[in-house]
């Protein structure tokens, strides 16, 4: 499925594709704080898909505990998350569910990930998969 993605002020734009069924949640605490909410959906597109239209994100090198690097991008305007990758030769981007055009045409999440950190009073999602921390 092709997808259009911008940030709220529209000065980043993308496009790339994805499988509709393939969206995954992460309640992690990184991902609440750069959110600003109680999780962060998110969907892979392959990386050969992934083209910017317009802008250039600023991004922030993340470095988790185990070494992992990962970009997270977002648009210096407006403060908009629009991507997250690996540092180097990134093989598929993770575009945030939020910021795309298509994201009501999106199957429900597949899966879900740093439960150990979702809010009890959240819901369960029934058929998604879920796992205590980073499979």
């Amino acid at each position: 499925m092709r997808v259009d993605g911008r940030c709220l002020c529209g000065a980043i734009v993308y496009e790339a594709e994805v499988e509709p069924g393939t969206a995954s949640i992460c309640h992690c605490s990184d991902c609440q704080r750069q959110s600003g909410s109680v999780f962060r959906m998110n969907i892979s597109a392959p990386a050969d898909t992934f083209r910017l239209v317009k802008g250039t994100p600023k991004t922030y090198l993340k470095i988790s505990e185990r070494g992992n690097r990962r970009i997270h991008a977002f648009c210096e305007t407006c403060g908009g998350p629009v991507y997250s990758s690996a540092a180097e030769n990134a093989q598929a981007y993770s575009l945030r569910v939020g910021a795309l055009e298509q994201r009501y045409e999106l199957q429900k999440p597949v899966r879900q990930i740093w439960t150990k950190r979702k809010f009890a009073w959240l819901p369960p999602i029934e058929g998604t998969e879920e796992f205590d921390g980073q499979p």
